[in-house]
């Protein structure tokens, strides 16, 4: 198949190019390189995939794009680009997530109206069901986004509902919970707690360290999406889970039994937007698109802290 990734040499959207070319799919990367964290590391990303003749990259702002243009002739877009990050949302730098997450979606949206594309799968996020009230929680539970960033990603959701509702765009949503895996971002727990247990310095846990979190592994998020173009799924909003949650004291006590170190934690107060737990019920991925995950935690963290290599720590 011939594809677009956005957001393609950001840590989701890496992983799941570098899946379809080793299919022996085309695929269109884009991305524009946002400041939040370093250069290199996504650079590092993209000299892994610019070794295959399939794969084209484009380095540019999705809004300032011919979006029509570059749709011709594809069939799948995973919409991966994104500004991510909770506690850094709120205030000014808000209109960075307004752009990146909203915008950006509804000018995609625009040009898949008037393609041949045969899926739009939009990556959303756990975080839209803020302090959910029921767990491990469905689809159609509220949503209750209590972070400005939750709120960007639930109007993309409503954008491709609306697309899909009014000009038939084939869109399916995947709501990820807590996605990890190799060659993560730095704003990622992982990446942090490695990083502080390696340089003996303090993990700082938000609160009282016991919120639960369900870890999905990165692999199994790309196999979602892959079957999101597979199965009969247009319209539907999916969960992508580990299938269980684990507390934020026992990832740091995992990862420094990983590292053969001791972690030294500091806890501070709890921030603003931050949900206390999450788990998926993921019954809905069971029946629609026939996927489980498939990675276990702990064989996904001494995977994820093996990948973290110079380019996180110069």
């Amino acid at each position: 198949m011939n594809a677009v990734v956005t957001g393609a040499a950001g840590f989701i959207g890496a992983t799941l190019a570098r899946t379809l070319l080793d299919r022996g799919d085309s695929v269109i990367g884009i991305d524009s390189f946002l400041d939040s964290y370093p250069r290199p590391i996504k650079e590092s990303r993209l000299k892994v995939l610019s070794k295959y003749e399939n794969f084209r990259f484009i380095e540019a702002n999705l809004v300032d794009m011919n979006l029509s243009e570059v749709l011709q002739g594809t069939d799948y877009v995973f919409h991966l680009a994104a500004q991510a990050g909770v506690r850094t949302s709120w205030g000014q730098r808000f209109e960075v997530y307004t752009e990146s997450n909203i915008l950006v979606t509804q000018k995609l949206l625009e040009a898949a109206k008037n393609s041949s594309i045969r899926r739009f799968v939009y990556s959303s996020s756990s975080s839209i069901y803020g302090d959910a009230e029921i767990m491990p929680t469905p689809e159609d539970a509220k949503t209750n986004p209590i972070s400005p960033y939750a709120v960007s990603k639930l109007a993309g959701e409503h954008l491709c509902q609306l697309y899909q509702h009014n000009y038939g765009v084939p869109s399916v949503t995947l709501r990820y919970f807590t996605v990890y895996g190799p060659y993560p971002r730095p704003d990622q727990a992982v990446y942090i707690f490695v990083r502080a247990i390696l340089e003996d310095n303090a993990i700082q846990i938000y609160g009282d360290g016991e919120q639960l979190r369900g870890m999905t592994y990165v692999d199994d998020v790309v196999r979602a999406n892959i079957l999101a173009c597979e199965k009969e799924c247009v319209g539907e909003a999916i969960n992508i889970g580990g299938g269980s949650s684990i507390t934020v004291h026992s990832l740091v006590a995992s990862i420094a039994d990983i590292l053969g170190r001791r972690a030294k934690i500091e806890h501070v107060d709890p921030v603003k937007g931050d949900a206390r737990n999450t788990l998926a019920d993921i019954t809905k991925a069971g029946q629609i698109l026939s996927w489980q995950p498939e990675v276990d935690t702990a064989i996904g963290l001494e995977k994820t802290i093996r990948s973290m290599g110079a380019v996180y720590f110069d």
